[in-house]
């Protein structure tokens, strides 16, 4: 097999595939849950000068993740959520933000330097309180 029906044949089974088939089991207490599909498959067979070569053709079923699920473990998705609260961290360090932007600004700069300051500052203050 030459480099060229090699590089074809592995194009061809890489590519094609259909829908997506899911069969869920439950037995007693625990729930299994398999997700398939059916891939076209082609692979060249090289002939000879008296023989010439062919195309062949099947299909094939292959067990894929199923969609929707991230990990085949449900207990892990249903605890990813981020509990990390920064509301405390916001207004300390609003306060102290909009604080020292009254500090150094004066005159005309101080009408966008304390709300800037407030911004600026609660934006730390969730990042240090764990947001």
């Amino acid at each position: 097999m030459n480099c060229k029906s090699l590089i074809f044949s592995i194009v061809l089974i890489c590519s094609g595939s259909t829908s997506i088939h899911a069969d869920e089991y439950q037995r007693g207490y625990s729930t299994s849950r398999t997700c398939t599909r059916n891939e076209y498959r082609e692979e060249y067979i090289p002939g000879t000068r008296n023989d010439p070569g062919y195309v062949k053709k099947w299909e094939e079923t292959v067990e894929v993740p199923c969609p929707g699920l991230g990990s085949t473990n449900n207990n892990n998705n249903n605890n990813k959520f981020d509990n990390n609260d920064c509301s405390e961290g916001k207004i300390a360090g609003g306060i102290l933000g909009a604080g020292f932007a009254t500090a150094i600004s004066r005159g005309k700069d101080r009408w966008w330097a304390i709300p800037a300051g407030l911004v600026g500052g609660s934006m730390v203050g969730c990042q240090i309180d764990g947001g």
